[in-house]
């Protein structure tokens, strides 16, 4: 009972990080993932009752689990091409993630998971010998069942997936169940852990074939999410630059990019580059006058380093602290995306909002202010809530310098402004001045500040501005307006980003 509770759990984490290359990690793909679990499992409870009745006799449990672990096995071997053709065939009808997983995860797992939960059932039946006894063994054999479930999720999230990866994780599982499994049987039952135990030792290949045209340089799975870099050839004129091969850093299943990196420019014809020219909105000094770049920026959600490459080669004297969670990312950003190293650009990894916290216990300078304070701390498609609050939008504020802002990119759905304005109503409990820059169809950058800020102020610096942020600059000048007002206010108590985010997308995915 404890590894086959071991594999269910362990099987539900890798079936999870299985999806998240095709369909992200939203809480949608994870209310599926444990909806397919449950039900596979209750399934499972029920014909093992039904089949333990009939044939109450261990070699025939033994041969379940076995053919358990095969199907198991088999998982990780099928899942690319059949999650590449659901993606296609989904994306053709229009169908949401939502579905896709579910049909997704119906077809691999289901099946291995029901046998699975048959196991219990038989157990017990196989345990009783007195009904007088039979409370205590039904509850340590729950008791067994569940520690093992426990195991199974810390070992395949913490230790297996990061370190071997998915595949493997599942390979893994399947190895031991069926190890077990084969004691009392007869010795051919062997061969299965021993064609096991040889996938194992294969290599594995891409987790995720790239799209026509790209090439997909590294990839790895990381404690927080699967991650790689695409070589891309670009259009000409795509976001205004010339055509050019350039990297992108990806993470699950690709939906957004977070990172960019070209030979021939820091720019990107995207929303980073806003970053570089909206802190001239706000003015340190007269208004009216030109204002000076920014000494200290703080970028939390950093990935590659697409923002800070582009800070340091354009202001020679900014320092970049870069805040990023996963370390594994940043490790990317150096090989692949031209991240810089030496003391300019700190690369610090850590959670964004302990990090602003800056506790005295893990070094931290709690006076170092910054004159801007950049959020882009996506795990796709949410911005976390904790990033989304009045405590912490107060937080980033006694962070700043007078002249600080907090500029915050906003990631949604064509259509969609909820997120926007209840992130503009927030901040303003903090800022008295918020302004929008829609810069895509798909990202909004709010911009918070308590000192005078506004698009006559950013065209009074345009003229001092490297010559190639211009045009950008300009053009971010004739679309920074107001934000929008109307938004709930957001509390460490009640901040339903995940609810507001999956409603949106919802309603993009039916077309309304």
């Amino acid at each position: 009972m404890f590894v086959v509770g071991a594999g269910a759990l362990g099987a539900e984490m890798a079936a999870a990080r299985l999806l998240a290359p095709y369909f992200g990690d939203s809480t949608l793909i994870w209310a599926n993932t444990i909806g397919v679990v449950l039900v596979s499992l209750s399934a499972g409870y029920w014909l093992g009752g039904r089949f333990a009745d009939r044939h109450p006799e261990e070699p025939r449990l033994r041969v379940l689990v076995l053919v358990a672990a095969s199907l198991i096995a088999a998982i990780p071997l099928v899942s690319g091409p059949f999650l590449h053709l659901a993606v296609r065939a989904f994306d053709q009808i229009d169908a949401g993630a939502f579905v896709g997983s579910m049909l997704g995860m119906l077809g691999l797992i289901a099946v291995p998971l029901v046998l699975i939960g048959a196991v219990s059932p038989w157990a017990l039946r196989l345990a009783v010998r007195d009904v007088a006894h039979a409370g205590r063994i039904a509850g340590r054999l729950s008791a067994i069942g569940t520690a093992g479930s426990l195991v199974g999720t810390w070992v395949s999230s913490l230790l297996l997936i990061p370190f071997v990866g998915t595949q493997r994780t599942f390979l893994v599982l399947a190895l031991v169940i069926a190890l077990v499994a084969t004691f009392g049987l007869p010795r051919r039952a062997l061969l299965v852990p021993v064609v096991i135990a040889a996938l194992i030792a294969l290599p594995p290949g891409v987790t995720k074939p790239a799209e026509d045209g790209d090439r997909v340089l590294a990839e790895a799975e990381t404690t927080y999410q699967y991650a790689r870099i695409v070589e891309h050839r670009t259009v000409d004129g795509d976001g205004g630059l010339p055509a050019a091969t350039e990297r992108r850093l990806e993470l699950n299943e690709g939906q957004a990019i977070h990172s960019v990196w070209r030979a021939d420019t820091v720019l990107t014809g995207n929303y980073w580059d806003a970053y570089q020219v909206l802190p001239f909105a706000v003015a340190d000094g007269p208004v009216g006058q030109p204002t000076s770049p920014p000494r200290r920026v703080a970028m939390l959600g950093n990935a590659g380093g697409t923002v800070g490459r582009a800070l340091l080669h354009f202001f020679p004297r900014v320092v970049v602290d870069g805040v990023e969670i996963d370390g594994k990312v940043s490790e990317l950003g150096r090989t692949w995306l031209g991240m810089p190293k030496g003391p300019r650009m700190n690369v610090i990894t850590d959670d964004a909002r302990p990090f602003l916290r800056g506790a005295a216990d893990r070094g931290r300078d709690a006076a170092k202010r910054y004159d801007v304070i950049g959020i882009d701390a996506y795990r796709q498609p949410y911005i976390p809530f904790y990033l989304t609050t009045r405590e912490f939008f107060a937080l980033a504020g006694a962070r700043l310098t007078p002249r600080g802002a907090v500029i915050v990119n906003v990631g949604h759905p064509e259509s969609s402004d909820s997120l926007e304005r209840a992130l503009a109503a927030t901040l303003r409990t903090t800022f008295p001045t918020v302004l929008r820059y829609r810069m895509t169809d798909t990202n909004t950058l709010l911009l918070a500040t308590r000192a005078p800020a506004s698009a006559d102020q950013l065209r009074a610096t345009i003229p001092t501005l490297p010559r190639e942020l211009r045009p950008i600059a300009a053009r971010a000048a004739n679309g920074l307006v107001d934000a929008s007002h109307g938004g709930p206010v957001y509390t460490d108590d009640k901040a339903p980003v995940e609810w507001l985010v999956d409603g949106s997308i919802v309603q993009y995915a039916v077309g309304d």
